[in-house]
């Protein structure tokens, strides 16, 4: 990917992956199943002052939910998968409309978009790429949670639909340091991999 030394902002996005209460929250589901990312709880503070900055340059921030959408008696449908591996998941977590599905209070006032999402990736079955491309975005920055998850396939769709790929590598986090290293590393390969106040000090 070839990037001009200044990122136009007004044609940049930012996409937040999935800082949401129940993953991050001490009231939140992953709280509750003793499942949470240390390094995920550092990820507020400096992505909020980011997404900040390109909105004050005239660029566009998106967010994801992850949504566990109920069926016809309320009870959540969980991918098989999910449930295997979090199965402390119950009624009521990341349900459309709760305090446990909206994002962290930090970032409550960056957003232009936000999107529910079913599976990693924030385009899956979302209407994400229509809106970025109404609104003339041609460079995506993504960050969030997880890096080897819901980061790299959103990521990585962005590359599949043509986007100049971004990844803000402490602007995102994993269950693990290595989980976390070896996916930039992987990512490299698609976009180009800085730091959130490298990224702020590139926009134009």
């Amino acid at each position: 990917m070839t990037l001009q030394s200044k990122i136009q902002a007004s044609s940049t996005a930012l996409i937040i992956v999935d800082l949401q209460n129940d993953f991050l929250s001490p009231q939140g589901a992953y709280a509750r199943g003793n499942t949470v990312s240390a390094p995920a709880l550092q990820l507020p503070a400096r992505i909020a002052p980011a997404a900040k900055a390109l909105k004050a340059k005239g660029g566009y921030v998106a967010a994801s939910q992850f949504t566990l959408w109920p069926d016809a008696h309320g009870e959540p449908m969980v991918s098989p998968h999910l449930l295997e591996k979090r199965p402390f998941l119950r009624k009521g977590d990341f349900a459309p409309g709760s305090v446990g599905q909206a994002n962290v209070p930090e970032l409550q006032d960056c957003f232009d978009l936000l999107v529910c999402k079913v599976a990693y990736s924030a385009f899956f079955n979302t209407q994400l790429d229509w809106v970025l491309r109404k609104a003339g975005i041609h460079t995506v920055v993504v960050c969030g949670i997880v890096t080897n998850g819901g980061v790299a396939s959103t990521a990585r769709d962005a590359h599949l639909r043509d986007y100049n790929v971004i990844v803000l590598s402490d602007g995102c986090a994993a269950f693990s340091d290595a989980l976390h290293e070896a996916s930039l590393a992987d990512l490299a390969s698609i976009g180009k991999v800085m730091t959130c106040d490298a990224w702020v000090s590139s926009l134009a």
